[in-house]
């Protein structure tokens, strides 16, 4: 009998291999034949399921995306205010290996987002979800008297989001092996002051 192939699971092997190469050799070196080779299949095999790069790179933000989603929707699940906010952000923050990872995968997207409508509005889709999630938890955090600073809550929501993207950026940049930035510490800080607290 024929072998029954997983479409889905081949797809999200292409995507884990073009992972391990951007991480190790950058954009530029991820080339359909360095994916290929990396996920054990033939060089020609790639173009049923993904006809270019560029279609790579977008399967492989949403895959990174979606993944980071699923981890928040576990780790919020039953919170509410500053503690699901606490830990949506801690799933963002790339605070290991991994996630670094998912950085580097990240910020090649938004290399061609600049100049790709369809790149830049999958981007802007996936930022207008995240900004959603932290106005929702920045406004039961106000409901519950945690946070008292008089700045609303779009700019509070911006700064958080924009912090986090920037601890992506500074991550990503970094010397291999190197996972400890403070984030996590800044993360701290920043919900401290939410509440008028002043912290080291």
């Amino acid at each position: 009998m024929p072998k029954i192939v997983d479409h889905d699971e081949r797809r999200l092997e292409l995507v884990d291999a073009t992972w391990r190469i951007i991480a190790r050799n950058g954009l530029e070196g991820a080339t359909m034949r360095e994916i290929a080779l990396e996920a054990g299949f033939a060089n020609g095999a790639l173009k049923p399921y993904f006809p270019t790069k560029d279609t790579l790179l977008e399967f492989a933000f949403s895959h990174v995306f979606n993944r980071t989603n699923q981890r928040i929707a576990k780790v919020t699940h039953g919170l509410s205010g500053l503690a699901a906010l606490r830990a949506f952000s801690l799933e963002v923050l790339p605070l290991d290996e991994e996630r670094i990872n998912e950085a580097r995968i990240v910020i090649p997207f938004w290399q061609r987002a600049v100049n790709d409508p369809q790149k830049a509005l999958i981007h802007q889709q996936s930022m207008d979800e995240w900004l959603a999630a932290i106005r929702r938890y920045l406004g039961e955090a106000r409901d519950a008297g945690d946070v008292s600073t008089a700045v609303g809550d779009d700019v509070l929501a911006g700064q958080l989001l924009n912090m986090l993207l920037g601890a992506q950026i500074e991550a990503a940049l970094a010397p291999a092996g190197r996972t400890d930035f403070g984030h996590d510490r800044q993360l701290q800080g920043y919900l401290a002051m939410l509440g008028g607290q002043a912290r080291p």
